[in-house]
């Protein structure tokens, strides 16, 4: 199988990108559209929040599908199969009927789960030599990162907007178009691995794995869904009626200040990749703080300056584990351990429902500063780690 570079206007790793931007558009493009749908249908809170879960459902076998596939049979036919199965999910999610409401949310979620596991690995891929001659260290996972933060960020915002202002219906149109073109630009890149044999190692037991990667994985996703499925609920009587439209602000705040931060995260990385982390975690926790006074004040403004913070300590986070995968695992293995960290950073998808749950227990101000301090706990915990793992031997799968 040819693993020659492709010529062309746009770099091959640009275009192998633009297929995780278009499912992250098609997995987030919903999210906003939560309160809609329970004024329009007269959906429960349960199967609101149902729908909203099960997304995560769905995205478990995509990953645990997804990255294995990509290591036997290559990155491209994972990832263009996978848009394309976003693609239908978006279809039965414009029939605006309950059950195939949750199918279209399943299967965005298995959509996502194996763009996830194989796309990250290809772009990765991509962007060394012979591919890209140019690109520096780590660029990869830098570009991996901010398609796929400008995918679920903008996704959000132009369904909120076009629900908000002309129908449900039309908010789905866009991913439609971009997935079309993500898919057509996509057909003849290369492929980056031969088919193999599964098996192999994969450096999920490394115990840079274990003790530096897998305990600030969860923050990556708890960040932006407290920020866009947490803080919106926390303001909203003060929203007049434009719920719908806030919520696609909050996210394109998250992610977008998550895509912002990279320059930065470069910057800081020259320092210690570490020091990316500790700096993600302390966004994190500054956003939870700020929070806090969101929720005490009920101020959508001072929520909207949460969620810079949270998506900054988001971007820095999810930057910070796709170069450290790219350095633990083999090659035979890239994807399949790309697969086990994205699982789990969605670990912390499930921050809002543990939220929901507290509130029967207890305030909002105080679950926000109980997540900032198991935050700042992680972001001191971490480092400490980092000198045990100097004396500890690598292993293998």
């Amino acid at each position: 199988m040819s693993v020659s570079p492709v010529t062309g206007a746009k770099p091959a790793w640009f275009r192998a990108a633009l297929l995780i931007t278009a499912a992250g558009w098609g997995a987030n493009q919903f999210s906003p559209l939560l309160g809609a749908y329970r004024q329009q249908l007269g959906l429960s809170p349960a199967t609101v929040t149902g729908l909203f879960a099960v997304y995560v459902v769905g995205l478990i076998p995509g990953l645990l599908l997804g990255g294995p596939g990509a290591d036997r049979y290559g990155r491209k036919p994972i990832v263009l199969g996978a848009n394309v199965l976003s693609v239908l999910a978006t279809f039965a999610l414009m029939a605006d009927l309950p059950l195939l409401l949750g199918i279209g949310r399943f299967f965005s979620g298995a959509a996502m789960g194996a763009v996830l596991a194989a796309g990250s690995a290809w772009v990765k891929e991509l962007s060394n030599p012979p591919h890209d001659l140019e690109a520096p260290p780590g660029a990869g996972a830098r570009r991996a990162s901010l398609l796929l933060s400008a995918g679920f960020g903008i996704g959000g915002l132009v369904a909120a907007l076009l629900a908000q202002w002309v129908s449900l219906l039309t908010a789905y149109l866009p991913h439609l178009v971009l997935s079309a073109v993500a898919i057509a630009l996509a057909v003849r890149l290369p492929e980056t691995v031969p088919p193999r044999l599964t098996g192999g190692q994969t450096g999920v037991r490394d115990p840079r794995f274990l003790r530096l990667v897998a305990p600030v994985a969860p923050w990556v996703f708890a960040a932006p869904s407290i920020g866009f499925a947490v803080l919106p609920g926390l303001v909203e009587k003060r929203l007049a009626g434009f719920e719908t439209a806030y919520a696609g602000v909050a996210i394109v705040m998250v992610l977008g200040a998550g895509v912002l931060i990279q320059p930065v995260g470069r910057r800081i990385a020259r320092r210690g990749v570490l020091t990316v982390a500790v700096t993600g975690l302390a966004g994190v926790a500054a956003g939870l703080l700020v929070g806090v006074l969101a929720a005490v004040t009920t101020q959508p403004v001072v929520a909207l300056v949460a969620d810079v913070l949270l998506g900054t300590g988001y971007g820095l986070c999810v930057t910070y584990g796709l170069t450290e995968i790219g350095k633990i695992a083999p090659p035979s293995g890239l994807a399949r351990l790309s697969a086990i960290f994205w699982a789990l950073t969605y670990v912390g998808f499930c921050a809002p429902y543990v939220f929901t749950l507290l509130t029967a227990l207890t305030t909002a101000p105080v679950i926000l500063t109980g997540a900032a301090v198991l935050t700042v706990l992680t972001a001191v915990a971490v480092p400490l780690l980092n000198s045990t793992v100097r004396a500890a031997p690598a292993r293998g799968r």
